[in-house]
């Protein structure tokens, strides 16, 4: 189960990074504050919470098996370090996989 959650936040993340990558590629003769820029701005933010809403909420597969208490535990515990580590994605994600995997064995 816990090569599952990783290969589900590797996925989303791969998901999430390439969208944003590719995004970078075709706004390079964009300008920021133009009305197209923000709306893909706001679409991009829109799916990846409407996903993680998903996850959290209603979740499929060996994630059902998580208990709400265990993963509302991990979602505080990754915004904390995603806020201290000046938001960075890289380390709260990785986190979040490591405490799901512990923490659904040991309870």
């Amino acid at each position: 189960m816990a090569t599952n959650i990783v290969l589900a936040i590797l996925v989303t993340s791969l998901a999430t990074y390439l969208s944003r990558f590719l995004g970078v590629i075709t706004s390079t003769k964009m300008k920021e504050t133009s009305k197209i820029f923000k709306w893909f701005n706001c679409l991009a933010y829109s799916t990846l919470s409407a996903l993680l809403a998903r996850i959290i909420i209603f979740p499929v597969g060996a994630l059902a098996q998580a208990d709400y208490f265990i993963r509302f535990i991990v979602i505080f515990i990754c915004l904390m370090v995603f806020l201290i580590s000046k938001k960075n994605f890289v380390y709260p994600t990785v986190l979040s996989a490591l405490l799901l995997a512990l923490l659904n064995s040991s309870f």
